[in-house]
């Protein structure tokens, strides 16, 4: 049996239900394998995913649905060093990252 991360969607539907991401330029902090970006990119105008771990990463890039490459980026690095300014993005997502 495999483990199935939110089979309900709920994750999804609550996002988007508190959080307006249309044409928003989003920051992910702690992105992951990018299980939770592709479930709010495609109403972002700018998703920007970021983690430490490298490997993580390395899946975020190889699932990427092609449809969302050109406006979806993953970079390394760590929540306590975010190197982008405050000003390059509308909103911020944290989840599962503590």
């Amino acid at each position: 049996m495999s483990l199935q991360k939110d089979p309900e969607g709920n994750e999804k539907k609550y996002l988007h239900q508190f959080a307006d991401l249309k044409e928003k330029r989003v920051l992910e902090v702690g992105c992951g394998e990018g299980r939770l970006t592709w479930k709010y990119a495609g109403a972002s105008s700018l998703t920007v995913g970021f983690d430490p771990d490298h490997d993580a990463l390395r899946v975020a890039r190889a699932e990427s649905p092609h449809d969302l490459q050109k406006h979806v980026h993953f970079a390394n690095a760590s929540a306590s060093n975010i190197p982008f300014s405050k000003e390059t993005f509308d909103i911020a997502i944290l989840a599962w990252s503590l």
